[in-house]
């Protein structure tokens, strides 16, 4: 039973999930500062990376973000020249995602400071500790913890 005041900033799982996003970006944007990226910019990089030439749809599924909110993230990529957005072939209404030259190179000189920094946390967390903390991460960003969500809500 929860026997905290019902304002303790601490109790809240939202506000605590705030707190260590905060904590664990500034790690991040400490340790990669030198490639000139922040974390946030290299984890979309990563998935640009990784799925390939995706959609902004794609994308911004994978990242779990509103494409709103992806596009103003883009933004400073495309400045940057990490990235190009073309027109889908298939489908000219849609819109793909591509790594340059340069941001591959500024991804790649940035994952050695991030590979470090990953070796970092879970020295410091503890291998245990930093793969149940994963697992658990993993969980919550599923798609089965969204329809769990989905499914308590109720329409007011």
């Amino acid at each position: 039973m929860n026997t905290a005041r019902p304002t303790d900033p601490e109790t809240c799982y939202n506000g605590r999930l705030r707190q260590v996003t905060r904590r664990v970006t500034q790690f991040y944007d400490r340790r990669i500062a030198s490639s000139g990226l922040k974390s946030t910019q290299l984890n979309i990089l990563m998935h640009i990376d990784f799925l390939g030439k995706p959609t902004l749809k794609v994308l911004a599924q994978g990242l779990i973000m509103d494409l709103s909110a992806l596009g103003h993230s883009l933004k400073p990529l495309e400045r940057g020249s990490l990235i190009e957005l073309v027109a889908d072939p298939n489908d000219g209404r849609a819109r793909r995602v591509y790594l340059t030259r340069n941001g591959k190179i500024m991804m790649t000189e940035a994952m050695a400071l991030w590979s470090k920094a990953q070796d970092d946390l879970e020295n410091i967390m503890g291998a245990d500790k930093a793969q149940a903390l994963h697992c658990l991460l993993g969980f919550v960003a599923s798609e089965d913890f969204e329809r769990a969500f989905r499914e308590t809500q109720t329409v007011v």
